[in-house]
């Protein structure tokens, strides 16, 4: 704009004031404000508008997309889907989340925080997760690593983050303000109103984080770390990610990715292989393919092999901390203190899959709030992960270092105490459940549970059968330990709190697989009649797996022992055992001849509660025999016995046994009323392999009535359960009766039941 003087004109009056003198007028072209006339001016005036302020700084800080990234398909989807920030003004909107499309209007800044342990991808999420949306940011991103789990071991401090985030955006370090709040507000004042990206990364503390919020909702946030940070999801509403392992496919992409799918494909058992000993561990997969790309002329089977030995050993990398599995995780250790960081140990050499927290509290010997804070803790740091029903587990990978930091820092006496504490509570709380599922049945004497132990009480029936099924696995570990441990009398006590949970359950193999290891540990046992019992279960469970010639020989020694040491219980007990193993053998007559030498026998100890369990032994073998007459009356004492007793599991085998004789004298009706009870019984107890026998053996008088809707219900509720027990020569057997039933048939039929009639668990086992 350039002001110039006006020419004067002479012959107008208004030229001149009063004096004669020459009148100036400027004029102005242009735009521009107020302007003040200080005398004449001489000259041509140029006027300048304000220069503009620069254009505010747009950084792009982050760093490259992971070169390969492969699934994460619902978790990427739960970024991408976030609920939005919008909302009425002056509504408050904490709603966590990630921005979806168009910028938030709402109040509230997105904060989502991707959690889970070390080397699971946390950051190779959220990198591909701004990559793939850096369309939403036009505005610019910020990154920073906060060095929470990191070689150096030192997470960065907030001031020097706020700082670098202030030098990004432009600001000369000679303008920071002095003192962290006032750097922090000045760079909420230059991210406001800005659709940026904020990327946290491996935070390890809440105070790193939050001066590090921009205040603004058109910001998003995505912070990672290891540990919750519950403070920045309770009061900012941060949307916490928690990131797990991969899925098979997931994990097989990847191995792809890296390796070619030619490779991957030529080897599918290699594989699959490499896939589970990594656990699905992104980190572990990763280092597994660098070892296998870099070494292509090897087959993946080697690499297979090299995992399947060495286990974490072949994850680890001696010059490259960030290449090393077992550093990885050992980082996030840090944080603990000493008993957090001995629970961890712990935790890794404890039997069974998972633990509870009755459980861990025996396992460390800390009082159980103590405990409970440490498994807290655990779970917070991505150490442990908490399954339904109070359970606590961690990856294959995870407790594998544990336990090679058990080994390395607790000394041998404190993980044996450990070990003795907590195989006491599975074995005292194990024998509790016991005596509810079967008081009938003698008890054992343990020795008192090691200073420290606490075993769980159990205050009924369904809650010992809960937690039986629970904690079957764990109470097969812990047999296993003990034997390892060398606490013979231990693993023999297990082997006989679990025999009739085992037989109701209908676990045969694992049945015999605990007695056999009591009867390895009953040669270091100076009792003689462990060794007796020993034999004649271990028989027992032979007997149910189709092997009769181990189960007579067995059973054979048994007796043996049993009359040296002229024992007329356990003779009893063998002999009724034995008609169990000869019926299986189809020799009903041998059957009944050891059913009477065991009615004998009992009838002279003065056990009704085990005489009327022989009484139904001896009527169900004549039965079979085709003495009708004989088995119902020795059948129908027996029933009187059982209930004047209240042994409800013995007078449902009764009431089968009953079943089976109505039937077979045409008694179609009476033989279904028994059946029925029974059932009803064995429902309530939770027998479900004496459920199974008993529905199977419903179905033929049903048939016989031409009750065929009936039949069919009952036989095809048998073949769930035969088929959950695993118990495949029924199953076949109940199926090809179901195909045989004919909807259209009326005719009465008495087909044979060949299903067998279980003995056990009737007050003498």
């Amino acid at each position: 704009m350039t002001p110039e003087p006006e020419q004067p004109d002479d012959s107008a009056p208004s030229a001149r004031h009063r004096g004669g003198e020459l009148r100036v007028r400027n004029t102005v072209s242009g735009a521009t404000g107020g302007a003040v006339q200080a005398g004449v001016v001489h000259g041509d005036v140029h006027l300048h508008a304000a220069p503009p302020p620069p254009a505010p700084v747009m950084p792009r800080q982050l760093p490259a997309a992971p070169g390969v990234f492969a699934g994460r398909v619902a978790e990427l989807a739960e970024l991408d889907g976030a609920p939005s920030a919008a909302a009425p003004a002056g509504r408050d909107t904490a709603a966590p989340g990630i921005v979806s499309g168009a910028p938030a209007v709402g109040t509230a800044v997105m904060i989502s925080a991707i959690g889970g342990t070390g080397g699971v991808g946390k950051t190779w999420l959220a990198l591909a997760w701004a990559h793939r949306n850096l369309r939403r940011f036009p505005d610019g991103q910020l990154f920073v690593d906060l060095h929470g789990f990191s070689p150096t071991g030192m997470p960065a401090e907030p001031g020097d983050a706020v700082r670098g985030f202030l030098g990004a955006l432009g600001v000369d370090p000679g303008g920071f303000p002095p003192d962290l709040d006032a750097q922090a507000a000045l760079y909420r004042s230059l991210v406001a109103g800005r659709r940026m990206l904020i990327v946290l990364d491996n935070a390890a503390t809440a105070e790193q984080v939050v001066p590090l919020l921009p205040g603004s909702p058109t910001c998003t946030v995505l912070v990672t770390g290891r540990t919750t940070l519950p403070s920045l999801i309770d009061r900012y509403g941060a949307r916490h990610v928690q990131l797990d392992v991969l899925t098979q496919v997931e994990a097989r992409a990847l191995l792809a990715a890296r390796l070619g799918d030619h490779r991957v494909d030529a080897e599918p058992d290699a594989t699959d292989e490499l896939i589970e000993l990594c656990g699905r561990h992104p980190l572990a997969l990763a280092i597994t393919a660098r070892h296998a790309a870099t070494r292509p002329t090897l087959p993946l089977a080697e690499f297979a092999a090299e995992l399947r030995d060495l286990g974490l050993e072949a994850l680890d990398h001696d010059t490259d901390p960030a290449a090393s599995l077992p550093t990885v995780l050992s980082w996030s250790l840090r944080h603990l203190t000493d008993d957090q960081r001995r629970v961890f140990a712990l935790l890794a050499i404890a039997p069974g899959p998972d633990i509870g927290l009755s459980a861990a509290t025996s396992l460390t010997g800390l009082p159980e709030a103590q405990t409970r804070q440490a498994l807290r803790v655990l779970e917070d740091s991505s150490l442990l992960d908490r399954r339904p029903h109070g359970r606590y587990s961690m990856h294959d990978l995870v407790r594998a270092y544990a336990a090679t930091t058990a080994h390395d820092n607790l000394p041998e006496p404190v993980r044996r105490a450990a070990l003795e504490r907590v195989v006491d509570f599975h074995l005292h709380t194990a024998h509790t459940a016991d005596q509810l599922l079967n008081p009938h049945r003698p008890p054992i004497r343990l020795d008192p549970p090691t200073s420290g132990a606490r075993p769980h009480p159990l205050p009924d029936l369904p809650a010992a059968l809960t937690w039986m099924d629970t904690h079957h696995p764990h109470l097969l570990a812990a047999q296993r330990t003990a034997a390892t441990h060398r606490r013979h009398h231990v693993v023999w006590d297990l082997a006989w709190t679990l025999h009739t949970f085992h037989t109701w359950r209908g676990h045969r193999q694992d049945e015999l697989a605990v007695w056999q290891a009591a009867a390895d540990a009953t040669d270091h046992l100076p009792d003689l009649t462990t060794r007796t019992l020993a034999h004649r279960l271990l028989g027992r469970a032979h007997a149910e797996m189709g092997r009769h010639e181990q189960a007579t020989e067995h059973l054979g020694r048994a007796l043996t022992l049993a009359e040296q040491h002229h024992d007329p219980t356990q003779q009893a007990h063998t002999h009724r055992m034995l008609t169990r193993v000869w019926e299986r053998r189809g020799d009903d007559r041998r059957a009944l001849e050891h059913a009477h030498h065991a009615l004998d026998l009992y009838r002279a100890l003065d056990r009704p509660v085990w005489e009327a369990a022989a009484l139904n032994n001896v009527g169900w073998h004549a039965a079979r025999l085709g003495d009708y007459d004989t088995a119902r009356l020795h059948c129908q004492i027996a029933l009187t016995l059982h209930r004047r007793h209240h042994n409800a599991a013995a007078e449902a085998a009764t009431l089968d046994s009953l079943g089976y004789i109505d039937h077979h004298t045409g008694h179609h009706h009476q033989a279904i009323h028994h059946y029925q009870l029974a059932v009803s019984l064995l429902r309530t107890l939770g027998n479900i392999t004496e459920t199974a026998d008993t529905l199977d053996n419903l179905g033929h008088p049903h048939t016989a009535l031409g009750q065929h809707p009936q039949a069919r219900m009952a036989w095809r509720e048998a073949l769930e359960l035969y088929r959950q027990q695993g118990r495949e020569t029924d199953a076949e057997r109940i199926q090809r009766q179901l195909d045989g039933l004919d909807p259209e048939q009326t005719s009465g039929t008495t087909s044979q039941n060949t299903g067998g009639h279980e003995t056990s668990g009737q007050g003498g086992e």
